[in-house]
């Protein structure tokens, strides 16, 4: 008797199983994966998928985003002034896709605002006061100098595009200037360029 029930329930599973890979194999899903073998293509397309990932990172971190920037950050300094009148002290070239300059700029009394400007036509897309921020300490480490930001991105042109200019005020005030080639440093009274050491 109990061999019985044994084979009918073999029997009986066999018979489950067999509809049920007939019906996977015949099914109209052609993304069913069928019994005892591997969707291949899936696979392969995943792999092709994170491959394509893999070159969009890399391209993007081989070919920088200042290469697209029409306007100069020299230029941006001198359309920000002329929007907003006082003393740019930096200039940085936003890389989170927005394609846009902003320029850190002072007035006399010490207030500071940041004046962005489009990288491509160089129109000011408008001008935001910081109330954090008093920039006084800058004015006057910059007292007794003759380079300005402007005139500090276009001595370092010739290092490669300039993407951030900043002044560096600890000890004789200096432009820190960043380009697709490097760091520099330009001489706040006589507009030598020199590259930076890291000091370790």
């Amino acid at each position: 008797m109990k061999r019985n029930i044994v084979i009918a329930t073999v029997a009986a599973a066999a018979l489950i199983g067999g509809g049920a890979f007939a019906a996977s194999a015949s099914g109209d899903d052609d993304s069913a994966p069928v019994r005892g073998k591997t969707n291949v293509q899936t696979v392969a397309d995943d792999r092709d998928d994170s491959r394509d990932d893999d070159r969009d990172d890399d391209s993007r971190d081989d070919t920088p985003r200042t290469a697209t920037a029409e306007v100069t950050a020299a230029d941006a300094v001198a359309a920000a002034l002329k929007h907003t009148s006082g003393t740019a002290v930096s200039v940085d070239l936003e890389d989170d896709g927005a394609d846009r300059w902003e320029v850190e700029v002072v007035k006399s009394d010490g207030t500071e605002y940041t004046v962005r400007v489009a990288a491509d036509t160089a129109d000011v897309l408008g001008a935001q006061r910081d109330d954090d921020s008093d920039g006084r300490d800058e004015l006057a480490a910059l007292r007794g100098t003759t380079v300005t930001a402007e005139e500090a991105a276009r001595a370092a042109a010739a290092k490669g595009t300039v993407v951030e200019v900043d002044l560096d005020d600890d000890g004789p005030a200096v432009w820190s200037v960043q380009t697709t080639q490097g760091e520099w440093t330009v001489d706040a009274k006589t507009s030598t360029v020199t590259q930076e050491r890291d000091d370790d």
